[in-house]
């Protein structure tokens, strides 16, 4: 923005301001990146006429903060780059925190002691939430570089400051460290300030990133002179260093707990274990699939249980699992294909959709032909051994519905449409009002006419249950 702009554009601001309590902000004053941080400001309780931001950190907790930071070794160069430019114009450096924190800062004399008036300074907070749209507290907002002028400030005592301010990222985790920024009192700062900020912050997330790529060679040098078996090397933060030379598990995984199993993606499964200053995940060799557990039934969506985890299934991928449930020596693609789709369905769309199953499932899920390798419990197979015993009770129990009521597969609804065949004429049979009840809140058995009708007979007129069944039947 040119001078002249600038001013034109700062005379148009105190009517803003006058408009921030009312929301009625015009669409290009401020311009969009202040007016969203502004709402987010007032939405988090800002006083434009506050004075100053808080102290968050006294002297000796931010001593401990600053020496464990990991922005503190990059102190030296953050400095040395924007000293000059500092001094020169009279302006200040801050660095803080991804909270906003003030950790460190430099500058003029003369600017530093103006700063320290509105806590501008050590230990004190400047997020959007505590002194509203400032340069730091906008830029970790928005995850991007940002310029402030004076009055887009929006508490009042800033109005005499503008800022440029750039988030610095952890190349190791993705998340910000902490913000660069440069301040000083007057209307706009140089057009390149921006720039130049932007430029040191990315210096240092390049020197972040050469230093992560040191670690990760040493702790690579110690993996490989220890010669582990089919052990995969991970960063502190899970990044894949070693053991995966197909790139079969991605570039990163989400730890789990130490000593905890997990299904990689290849199938295999291992746990995690400690290892220098990163994590071995050791495949366990021959272990047992851990147990597979399917609820189909009703019209709740399906999901799948496997080592204590719920897994939402999509409809196909449920199609494909209660099929393989139904045929436990195993389908080829062509006939999990064609009970899918009939002579329609395509085998190449077979393999994609047991690829992402086995992404979730691991080495539940085996080839050749197609098969479940873990023990399956399955709601609607507990159902089907339940009407061998002609226990109406516990069938009714078991039955929430039908055998998922979306799918239109072949062989999904032959075996759907037996089982409530099945359980309905159970119940007919033999079953309670109590079991007939539970009967008639599924999707099928709720505007069943000779259900209701049966309830009606067998339970005393003013029971709500009997009530409820002749109203369905009148609106039926």
């Amino acid at each position: 923005m040119s001078y002249a702009h600038l001013d034109a554009y700062s005379r148009l601001l105190p009517t803003a301001h006058e408009a921030v309590p009312s929301g009625t902000l015009t669409p290009t004053v401020p311009r969009r990146l202040i007016s969203a941080s502004w709402r987010r400001s007032m939405a988090a309780g800002i006083d434009p006429d506050a004075t100053a931001a808080p102290l968050a950190y006294g002297p000796a907790l931010l001593d401990q903060v600053r020496e464990s930071h990991p922005l503190q070794p990059l102190l030296p160069l953050l400095t040395q780059t924007l000293r000059q430019a500092t001094n020169d114009s009279e302006h200040i450096m801050v660095v803080t925190d991804d909270q906003g924190l003030i950790l460190w800062r430099d500058g003029h004399p003369s600017t530093l002691r103006r700063a320290d008036s509105v806590g501008l300074t050590d230990g004190h907070r400047w997020t959007e939430e505590t002194v509203g749209t400032n340069g730091i507290g906008t830029a970790l907002a928005t995850r991007r570089p940002v310029q402030v002028y004076s009055d887009e400030h929006l508490m009042r005592v800033l109005h005499i400051w503008s800022c440029c301010a750039a988030p610095i990222t952890d190349p190791e985790t993705g998340r910000i460290l902490g913000c660069l920024d440069v301040s000083g009192t007057a209307p706009s700062l140089h057009p390149a300030t921006i720039a130049l900020v932007g430029a040191t912050a990315r210096l240092a997330e390049t020197q972040l990133t050469v230093r992560m790529h040191e670690r990760d060679e040493l702790l690579r040098r110690r993996y490989e002179s220890a010669r582990f078996n089919s052990a995969i090397l991970l960063s502190p933060s899970g990044r894949v260093i070693a053991g995966d030379p197909a790139g079969d598990l991605g570039g990163r995984i989400d730890l789990p707990a130490t000593g905890e199993r997990m299904i990689l993606r290849d199938g295999r499964v291992a746990h995690l274990e400690p290892y220098s200053d990163g994590y071995l995940l050791c495949p366990t060799p021959d272990a047992p699939p851990p147990p597979l557990t399917l609820c189909l039934l009703g019209d709740g969506p399906p999901s799948a249980f496997v080592s204590g985890r719920k897994l939402p299934l999509s409809l196909r991928h449920a199609e494909i699992l209660a099929l393989l449930a139904l045929h436990p020596r195993g389908l080829t693609a062509e006939q999990l294909s064609f009970h899918l789709y009939g002579d329609d369905g395509n085998p190449v769309t077979i393999r994609a959709e047991i690829h992402r199953l086995r992404s979730q499932l691991g080495a539940a899920i085996d080839a050749k032909p197609y098969h479940l390798t873990s023990p399956v419990e399955a709601d609607f197979l507990d159902l089907r051994r339940l009407l061998s015993t002609n226990d109406p009770t516990s069938l009714a129990r078991a039955y929430p519905g039908p055998l998922l009521p979306r799918s239109e597969s072949p062989e999904i609804r032959r075996e759907r449409d037996e089982l409530e065949v099945q359980v309905r004429t159970c119940l007919l049979q033999r079953g309670s009002p109590q079991d007939l009840w539970a009967y008639a809140q599924t999707a099928n058995g709720r505007d069943d006419f000779q259900v209701l009708e049966r309830i009606i007979r067998a339970l005393p007129p003013a029971d709500p249950r009997a009530a409820a069944a002749r109203a369905r039947l009148r609106t039926s």
